[in-house]
């Protein structure tokens, strides 16, 4: 079992929910059972298990104590396994009683029950489970639960000592199901087993992971063992959501929305279908038997992640839909050759975690866990939001910690192609999670401008020399291979010139007179008119620009734009056709770094394709 650490949005909430509610005093631990008597009250433990296994836990969530009542909705989903669900509803109801744990509700003909949550229906459906022996039924009702927790069971002794001297009531219902033939062997041994059944020994995590193999459809997400039928997982969540915190059920689905079961050693379990389970473990319980400080940590759970089943998102899944580094992709900029060198070692310093769909708690828990789990070393994260549709405040709550708490690990975090989200930026600041100024993270419309200043930052870092030697012709492409005479050659061919920002170097349409050695700056590449085309690349000194009309004679394709103060040096194609008469070696390893470069792009293309399309689920 994994558990997240350090500074986890998800992680952040619990500690801070765990610090609000520690000094809550409300309540008083059971005393109707002498052993329960015994409990620390300020026990106090918060934990949350995904339905794909990952658990995060504040507080007490290791100390045992007894699964007491939660124990019911897991028995009877055993008894439904052994039975199905029609023979069972001949034995127990399904309907709220509205009556204390503890009431005798049957059915005044049949004797039945009114629901698998009451004690009288936990005893009937304890009395249900499959087995020759009340040890056998015990050792089932043991590997039942060892399959929702992932590790053995066991009874606490003397907590099943304290239960059995003093449960005479229990004991009469039991004589009572027996009457009505609700329980068709002896009554003692099945309350007997009851008891133990209660006072098996579990764990705040224990409960958490139950509830996410609920959500999970059965199947425990953290040892991928099934507990229980799927088709019978719907049948123990509703009961749970009618039924399952007792006379404060109508309460608790109003206020809370999940199906929930509490115990009164203190334990409270709730399950978002689909999505994750919860436990809280405080021994202190409230007037209707519930754990207090549990009841109230759920209700803000609830409300800050937007939990409530009945307003769920609309696509349950994760919404991480890419996750790659600037080593297997970078941006469009066509850079010196030594600068690709150095990003392609040190490029995976820079993540892209592109995001997709409906953001709410449960699609976007994962995507932050996905930027959580970042390789020591990481520089700068990007979070693309190309393909979200929404997101709710929630999501944006846990972006605004989440960036809060990488800021403060010493690593730049982006969140681009945000503005179809217009109201993201609002509600994460409206949080108070985000820790400075909001705008800063949205500072770049798209992943590529991120990702060029990223870059650039890096290669600050790795290569801070670099200007030094980026306007040097022997480290442009274009003279591979040529000696130092061939190479001064060349640079007496070239004409120095210098553009403001905002100047256009080449211009759309029009013929390829000559090619662009930048030597000193950058410039962009724009479909369309500059600030209101699209912007599909950039060049910076050390490389080349307008190789392919330079060479095929056709007209330029896009402008080209200086990005502030840039020096060129330029090729004139005149020139260049006239070195095939007077010096064809220097025409010849011209033309063939030209196609060297032009090849370099096309593979580079495929790279990025090839990432894309290894993971696009």
């Amino acid at each position: 079992m994994t558990a997240a650490t350090g500074r986890s949005p998800v992680q952040a909430i619990l500690d801070a929910l765990h610090a609000r509610y520690a000094g809550v005093r409300d309540g008083a631990v059971a005393s109707y059972i002498p052993e329960l008597a015994k409990a620390d009250p300020d026990r106090f433990g918060i934990c949350l298990a995904t339905a794909d296994g990952h658990v995060y836990e504040a507080g007490d969530t290791r100390h045992e104590f007894t699964i007491q009542s939660i124990s019911k909705p897991f028995v009877y989903g055993l008894a439904l396994d052994d039975h199905g669900a029609e023979f069972m509803r001949g034995k127990v109801g399904v309907e709220p009683s509205g009556d204390a744990f503890n009431a005798i509700s049957l059915h005044k003909a049949t004797g039945r029950p009114v629901n698998p949550m009451i004690n009288a229906g936990a005893i009937a459906t304890t009395g249900q489970v499959k087995a020759a022996t009340p040890e056998e039924r015990l050792a089932r009702i043991l590997g039942m639960f060892a399959r929702y927790t992932g590790r053995p069971m066991r009874v606490d002794a003397d907590v099943y000592e304290s239960e059995s001297r003093t449960g005479h009531r229990n004991r009469a219902i039991g004589h009572l199901l027996r009457n009505f033939d609700v329980l068709e062997d002896d009554p003692t041994a099945a309350v007997d087993v009851y008891f133990r059944q209660c006072s098996i020994a579990v764990r705040c995590v224990d409960l958490a992971v139950m509830g996410a193999t609920l959500a999970n459809q059965g199947i425990n997400p953290v040892t991928g063992v099934r507990a229980i039928e799927d088709a019978n997982v719907e049948h123990v969540l509703s009961v749970m959501a009618s039924c399952g915190m007792y006379d404060f059920s109508g309460g608790w689905i109003d206020t809370v929305g999940m199906p929930a079961k509490s115990g009164v050693g203190g334990g409270v379990l709730a399950v978002l279908p689909g999505q994750l389970g919860i436990g809280v473990f405080s021994p202190r319980l409230d007037e209707q038997g519930n754990s207090a400080r549990a009841k109230l940590v759920c209700e803000e759970l609830s409300r800050i992640w937007q939990l409530h089943q009945f307003n769920p998102p609309s696509s349950p899944r994760s919404s991480l839909r890419l996750s790659w580094t600037a080593a297997e992709r970078g941006s469009t900029r066509s850079r010196h050759a030594a600068e690709c060198a150095c990003l392609r070692d040190e490029g995976g310093r820079i993540r892209v975690v592109e995001v997709q769909g409906n953001l709410a708690f449960s699609t976007t828990e994962s995507v932050v866990r996905e930027i959580m789990a970042r390789p020591a070393g990481t520089r700068a994260v990007i979070v693309d939001f190309h393909h979200a549709t929404a997101a709710n405040e929630a999501a944006a709550r846990l972006f605004a910690t989440l960036a809060a708490g990488v800021a403060a690990d010493g690593t730049a975090i982006f969140f681009t192609h945000a503005r179809h989200l217009a109201d993201l930026p609002g509600r994460m600041a409206a949080s108070g999670e985000a820790g400075g100024d909001v705008e800063r993270l949205f500072r770049f419309p798209s992943t590529d401008q991120a990702l060029e200043w990223c870059e650039d930052e890096l290669l600050c870092e790795w290569m801070p020399a670099r200007s030094a030697w980026a306007g040097d012709l022997r480290g442009f492409e274009i003279a591979a291979g040529l000696d130092d005479a061939e190479i001064g050659i060349l640079g007496r061919l070239l004409e120095r010139r210098t553009y403001a920002e905002g100047d256009l170097v080449v211009r759309q349409g029009d013929e390829a007179a000559g090619l662009f050695l930048v030597t000193r700056g950058r410039v962009g590449v724009w479909l369309g008119e500059p600030g209101a085309g699209a912007r599909v690349a950039s060049f910076s000194a050390g490389t080349m620009v307008g190789e392919l009309a330079f060479i095929d004679g056709d007209r330029r394709s896009a402008n080209v734009v200086a990005e502030g103060t840039v020096e060129c040096a330029v090729f004139d194609v005149g020139d260049f056709r006239r070195l095939a008469e007077t010096h064809p070696r220097i025409h010849a390893a011209i033309l063939r770094n030209i196609a060297a470069a032009l090849a370099t792009k096309l593979r580079r293309a495929n790279r990025q394709i090839s990432v894309l399309g290894a993971q696009v689920p």
